[in-house]
Parts: structure tokens; C-alpha cells; sequence
């Protein structure tokens, strides 16, 4: 496909899109479906065909709205009105707002556009979530999709195009917060014919979902970012390595390369020129360990998902023992814009060292639960109390987990802090993919440091001994002193243990898993004195609260594991 013939879809697809002058928008990404927005949308059509409405309203399946909380969303254009809680269950509440289409909106089931939710947002990698249908490209052309891709292999050398993703700042959003165009000069600079592009979209943090939501809703985006990654680092095979327990996201994405390769955005010979590249996805069983790198490229290779030590570095020997350019769903979401707005529009936004927006999956105990897109510096009290509404059920701000089970437990003398890479390390939690846990009242902390160890330990590949062994003691001594059975002198055991982990273990699961338990140790050291000197929990949420008699038994002893959910 060439740059003249994109444009001409773009139009005629505008153009169309603008002969329907209202149009009703309805999730049907995963959280809305489980809650049976495919039915309210099938009433929606319904409806509209009976009552002679589809010449001048559509309704339309899109992605991810963002406020998981109210699902199932639908908002009603030109309105820009949003409907919650919808159900086909319903269908005098549907009737109604097919009868109101130009008047008032139904008030009991709206919710204005002005929300804090959606107003305090700066979407850049979400722009389309919610606004598309995801399994059309035409509706991604419309939205300037590919339009980046054509103009690079038109007017833009490969070095010209890492040059830019430097100049935007961008670092990498799985976790490490890695400079974007410094590994995308690596490869492109590394040696030899053979090299490899892999998305990662083995998204394992408990509470998250982000990468999950822009692959459900903007998949062709990611190919898009993925594509322009291999022209400038020199690349024609590529990998999307997503879990299979992510079966909408994979499907999506199965549809958007088999229309990618249909219109020639994707195979040989890619905008006419003499560029090709090709995608293939790869299923991964849902280790945590394989969100790792190393891990991650030994499973696409079809071997046991286990990291190894570097250097090399991918960059020079990955997959295959090829340069390798691997990057997080977000990061490549990323590069189209930058590359359609320019790298010094990405790099006004955000702070001085962290550049542009961050995708956060918002849960826990706030009122509005979601998917949320925000400029880097935000502070943590505006992220619970503006974007998130507050903390539900009328209780107190305790603490909220960044980073997933690499990260810390932030406590409330810190809510007006700025989040951020740097700022986030120096209270000692990190940015993570994206997950942020908020945290009432009634947790308590020391059953929180448990929950996190018990699942690094369960996710640990076992290859290296401080982290096999190591993540196996800390949970085991937080396990007894949970039961009330600790001693003052397993604070310091914990501490220690959790130094020679953090500096030992062999890569980044083994020497992050000790955060949580350092974070708690620091900011909420009395919860452990008092479960230890007390023998109690206060929150009532440790055996030692349930059973008191059980503490004082089996001094020392480890109990079952128990349940992996979040606690409370």
C-alpha cells in the first residue's frame, strides 16, 4: 500500500463516519463484557433498526472506556454523554435513551464527560481506546493510523527515526523505565543480517490490566509501533509474546495482522518500498517470571522460561543469539504518535527525566476503579481522590502499592508526592508496568507483605538459590509472625534476608521481590511489633487475630500458603 492510497481509505472512512451524525459507543473490552455489554450492544442495534434510526445513528462496539467501575459503559455522541451500569436486563432504560438521542440525557444511569475521571486525563497511548472499533482498521486509519509507518519509509531513514524516539525522552514502560532510543540504537547498531522485534505483553502483576486493554481495544497501534521498530533498528521477524489467559487480546490481535497483511501495512514490501516484516504471536503459560527478558526470549524459543545472566545483553544476543529490540506493549503504543507529533512534543509533557504519560490500572479500594492515562509527575493524592474518587466505603487512605509485587507500599505521607521513576525509588517502591493498589484502613500491612511474597515465591523459576530459598524464608518468617508466634529479632532477619536477596538474586524478580516486605518494614514497623509483642492484628485480618490460641502452639512452623488473592 502506498502513502497516497492510506490517505484515500482515511477520507472515504471520515467520510462515512460523518454521514452518522449520532452514534451510540458500547465497551466491549473484557471488563464490559463479563458484565454482558455484547447484549446491551445487540439491544442498542436492535432498537435502532425498529424504530428506523440507523441512517442517522449507529451504534458500535468500541474499546476500553476506561471506568471499569461503572461498566458496562456506552456514551452517546455528539453528546459525549456516558451511560453506566447498563444492562440488557434492562431494556426500558435501553428505550429510553434510544427515545433521547437529541434531548436530555436519562439522568438516573449519565454521567458527564467532566468527570474528574475522564477530565484530569492526557491520553496519548489511550486516544483511541474507546473511540474505535477494534477489530476494523479502517476505523485505525481513520484515526491517522499507519500514517507514521508511511511517512517513515517514505522520508525517513532508520537512524533518523531512533534519533527522534531519543529526542521524545521515552523510556521503557515495562518496569526497568529504560531509555527507549538508547536500546533502539543498540540493536540497530549490533552486528549481523538476522534481527528480532518482540512485544511483551506478559502482563503478570496482580491488579493490572493495561497492556491487556490497549491490545483489546488498539491493537493495530501496537503493530504499528512494533513495525516502525524494525525499520529503524533493521529487523523482519517480530513477536508478540502475550499470555494465553488473555483470549479476547489474542484474538484482536490475530485480527489486526491479517488485516495489516491484507492492505500490505505488513509482510513484504511494506509501503511499497523494499522494507518487509512479518508478526507472529507466541502464547505464554502465565509465568511471571517470563515478563523477564531473558526468560522471555528462552520460551519463544520454545525452552523452559528461565533467565540467565547478561551480558550479553538482547540487544546483541537475544532470541536466536540475534540482536533483539524487546519492548512493553505500552512503549510501542508510544511510537506512532511521537513519530506523527514530533519527539520534542512528547518530551514537553511529563517531568524533566520522565517523559510523557503513564497508563495506570487504578483498583483497590477507590471509588472509581479503572484504566486511567496521565502525565508523568501526577501526584498520588490527586491519582486516589481526583481520578480515583476517594477511598470507598467512607475509611481512611493507608497505602497505596506501586509496581506490583516489585514495588512498595507507599503510606500516606507521601500522597503529595510526584509519581515519577525517580521519585517513586527514593520512597522505595518502583513505577512497575502499572498497576497502583490503593489500600484502605483495614489492611494490614504485614498480611500485604505476605500475599506479595508468597507470590514471588510461588512465581520464582527456581534457577538461582537466593531467590528459590531466599523468597521462601522471608514468606515463611511473615507467615509466623502473621500467626503470632514472631520474635522482635525476625524484623532484622527480615531486613538482612531481604538485603542479600535484593543484591544476589539473578534477575529482576528475585531482586525486587523483597520491596514489599522492605517498604512495610519501614513505614509500618508497630503492625509487625504489635503482632509480634501483641500477639494480635488489629485489622483482624492474621491468624493470630482469628485464633488466638494458635499462637502460642508449634512455635516457628509454617502453615499452608493459602489463597492467591489480593487481601481484603
Amino acid at each position: 500500500m502506498t502513502h497516497d492510497e492510506l490517505r484515500e481509505i482515511a477520507e472515504k472512512e471520515r467520510d462515512e463516519q460523518s454521514r452518522v451524525p449520532r452514534k451510540l459507543n458500547v465497551c466491549v473490552a473484557a471488563g464490559c463484557l463479563s458484565l454482558r455489554s455484547d447484549q446491551v450492544l445487540d439491544a442498542l442495534q436492535t432498537g435502532l433498526r425498529e424504530r428506523g434510526l440507523e441512517g442517522g445513528c449507529r451504534a458500535r462496539g468500541v474499546g476500553c472506556m476506561g471506568l471499569c467501575a461503572a461498566g458496562p459503559l456506552v456514551r452517546s455522541e455528539p453528546q459525549h454523554t456516558y451511560y453506566r451500569e447498563l444492562s440488557p436486563g434492562a431494556p426500558e432504560v435501553l428505550s429510553a435513551i434510544l427515545d433521547n438521542l437529541d434531548g436530555r440525557p436519562v439522568p438516573e444511569f449519565a454521567l458527564s464527560p467532566d468527570l474528574p475521571f475522564f477530565a484530569a486525563q492526557q491520553k496519548i497511548v489511550l486516544e483511541n481506546c474507546g473511540e474505535i472499533d477494534p477489530e476494523r482498521i479502517e476505523d485505525y486509519i481513520a484515526a491517522d493510523g499507519y500514517e507514521a509507518l508511511l511517512s517513515c519509509i517514505a522520508g525517513r531513514s532508520p537512524d533518523d527515526v531512533v534519533q527522534e524516539i531519543i529526542r521524545s525522552g521515552l523510556r521503557g514502560r515495562g518496569g526497568g523505565g529504560y531509555p527507549t532510543g538508547l536500546k533502539w540504537s543498540m540493536v540497530a547498531k549490533a552486528p549481523g543480517d538476522r534481527k528480532y522485534v518482540i512485544c511483551n505483553a506478559d502482563e503478570g502483576d496482580p491488579g493490572a490490566f493495561m497492556d491487556r486493554s490497549v491490545l483489546e481495544s488498539d491493537p493495530h497501534r501496537v503493530l504499528e509501533g512494533m513495525i516502525i521498530a524494525a525499520y529503524a533498528v533493521g529487523a523482519t521477524k517480530g513477536y508478540i509474546y502475550c499470555r494465553a489467559e488473555y483470549p479476547l487480546a489474542v484474538k484482536r490481535l490475530k485480527v489486526a495482522i491479517r488485516q495489516a497483511e491484507k492492505l500490505g501495512l505488513l509482510g513484504k514490501r511494506i509501503g511499497d518500498s523494499q522494507f518487509g516484516f512479518e508478526i507472529e504471536i507466541r502464547l505464554g503459560a502465565g509465568a511471571f517470571v517470563c515478563g523477564e527478558e531473558t526468560a522471555l526470549i528462552a520460551s519463544v524459543e520454545g525452552r523452559r522460561g528461565e533467565p540467565r545472566q547478561r551480558p550479553p545483553f538482547p540487544a546483541y544476543s537475544g532470541l536466536h543469539h540475534a540482536a533483539t529490540l524487546l519492548n512493553n506493549v505500552e512503549t510501542f503504543a508510544n511510537v506512532p504518535p511521537i513519530l506523527r507529533k514530533g519527539g520534542s512534543w512528547f518530551s514537553s509533557i511529563g517531568t524533566e527525566k520522565s517523559k510523557g504519560t503513564k497508563v495506570f490500572a487504578l483498583v483497590g479500594d477507590v471509588m472509581n476503579t479503572g484504566l486511567i492515562e496521565v502525565p508523568m509527575g501526577i501526584t498520588l493524592r490527586d491519582l486516589v481522590y481526583k481520578l480515583g474518587g476517594g477511598i470507598a466505603a467512607g475509611r481512611q487512605f493507608k497505602a497505596v502499592q506501586t509496581g506490583g509485587p516489585s514495588g512498595g507500599c507507599i503510606p500516606a505521607q507521601f500522597l503529595d508526592m510526584n509519581v515519577d521513576y525517580e521519585s517513586l525509588m527514593t520512597v522505595g517502591s518502583i513505577m512497575g508496568s502499572g498497576g497502583l493498589i490503593v489500600m484502605d484502613d483495614s489492611k494490614c500491612m504485614v498480611d500485604v507483605a505476605k500475599f506479595f511474597m508468597d507470590f514471588t515465591r510461588d512465581e520464582s523459576c527456581g534457577k538461582c538459590i537466593p531467590c528459590r530459598v531466599g523468597t521462601t524464608q522471608l514468606h515463611r518468617l511473615l507467615e509466623r509472625i502473621s500467626e503470632g508466634n514472631g520474635k522482635l529479632e525476625d524484623l532484622d532477619t527480615l531486613d538482612r534476608l531481604g538485603t542479600m536477596v535484593r543484591r544476589t538474586a539473578l534477575c529482576g524478580l528475585g531482586q525486587t521481590a523483597p520491596n514489599p516486605v522492605r517498604s512495610t518494614l519501614k513505614y509500618f514497623r508497630e503492625e509487625y511489633v504489635q503482632h509480634i509483642a501483641g500477639k494480635t492484628c488489629a485489622q483482624g485480618r492474621c491468624p493470630c487475630a482469628a485464633k488466638p490460641a494458635a499462637c502460642t502452639e508449634k512455635q516457628g512452623e509454617p502453615t499452608d500458603a493459602g489463597a492467591k488473592s489480593i487481601p481484603g
